[in-house]
């Protein structure tokens, strides 16, 4: 009780003057409430209790853990040293909105942890209000449950038992993700640094699997239809949004009818046409039954937008995936030196592209 009132007093503190006191005493006591009712991994795998197979999971963790900083190189810290059970499948849920008029995630700013293109709530009936309160305001939202995420080393992360709904590949990628935030982060560039973590989480874990023979196949296949479908999706949001922009729609309704119609005739055919040629039937297909809108497209534009422009730099850099990570880490120490400088991904992809149109140009 003494953390948590000296948690709540200092968010007081720090945030007096701030509209949304409400929703960071709420977060707040949602994330310190997580980690007082979190217990040792330890004591967990010898309470009878539990279940084997929730056990399991816990010494994948553990696994994953050990393999990712062993990989690294780098010092094994505290988080997932404990685990909490929750009493709900997902740990928050994602509010995600955008302007009727663009396929752009609105920002939510806070001093000192910046700005993110969403707002996490640790109950489900707080994010469906601030949905409709957006609603009524004529902001376009999407809200989804998380199963995962990283406080930044705000926090020490525990375990939580919505990740033991993953398969083990999911839930190695799913922990490489994580742990990634923690070796690499860049404050107020959350689209980056979920593109960053989304490729060295997966690539981690395919080198992780690369000998199970079981898997190897599925990962291959599950991976060329994500690619494909990221690259599609992509395109068309980006399509959607410079038509958008260039239109006078007046107002939510306006715009509604036009993104629901170009959903339904130039997107959802489009996803359609992408699982049928990987042989993935309308029932499986979870982009064709995913609820697409300006919010949902700028979300997916959040974790997939610079997949392509990674792509690109990771093929032009040598070496193997620790080479490629501490280019990047060289790339971002030059960047911070700089005397003039915008943000680390226009430096990073925009100095990259100039040196590659450079290059042609003298051949």
């Amino acid at each position: 009780m003494v953390t948590l009132r000296f948690f709540l007093l200092s968010l007081l503190f720090l945030f007096s003057s701030c509209a949304k006191l409400g929703y960071l005493v709420e977060q707040g006591t949602g994330q310190v409430k997580l980690l007082t009712t979190a217990k040792e991994n330890d004591e967990i795998l010898k309470d009878v209790r539990f279940s084997k197979k929730h056990k399991e999971k816990i010494k994948k963790i553990q696994t994953y853990k050990a393999y990712f900083y062993k990989y690294w190189n780098k010092k094994e810290t505290s988080i997932y040293s404990k685990t909490t059970i929750l009493h709900d499948p997902a740990v928050t849920y994602l509010v995600i909105s955008s302007d009727y008029n663009k396929i752009e995630a609105r920002k939510e700013c806070f001093p000192i942890m910046g700005c993110f293109p969403y707002l996490g709530f640790f109950k489900k009936s707080s994010a469906i209000s601030y949905a409709s309160d957006l609603k009524k305001k004529g902001i376009v939202t999407y809200t989804r449950p998380v199963y995962a995420y990283s406080t930044l080393g705000y926090f020490t992360d525990t375990i939580l038992s919505s990740f033991f709904y993953f398969d083990d590949f999911e839930l190695a990628e799913l922990i490489f993700h994580e742990l990634f935030h923690t070796v690499f982060f860049i404050k107020d560039e959350v689209e980056l640094n979920e593109n960053l973590a989304n490729y060295f989480g997966k690539q981690m874990a395919l080198e992780y699997f690369k000998d199970d023979t079981r898997l190897k196949n599925k990962i291959k296949e599950e991976s060329l239809l994500n690619k494909a479908m990221s690259k599609e999706l992509v395109t068309l949001a980006r399509k959607l949004d410079v038509t958008l922009r260039s239109r006078n729609l007046k107002n939510l309704d306006e715009a509604k009818i036009f993104v629901d119609r170009f959903v339904s005739e130039t997107i959802r055919p489009k996803i359609k046409t992408i699982c049928t040629d990987f042989k993935v039937t309308d029932e499986k297909c979870y982009y064709l039954n995913k609820k697409w809108n300006q919010a949902s497209l700028a979300a997916f534009m959040t974790y997939e937008n610079k997949v392509d422009e990674l792509l690109v730099l990771r093929n032009r850099i040598s070496g193997d995936l620790k080479a490629f990570f501490h280019y990047i880490e060289n790339e971002f120490n030059e960047f911070e030196n700089a005397k003039e400088k915008d943000n680390f991904s226009k430096w990073l992809f925009g100095k990259n592209r100039s040196n590659h149109e450079k290059a042609h140009s003298l051949n």
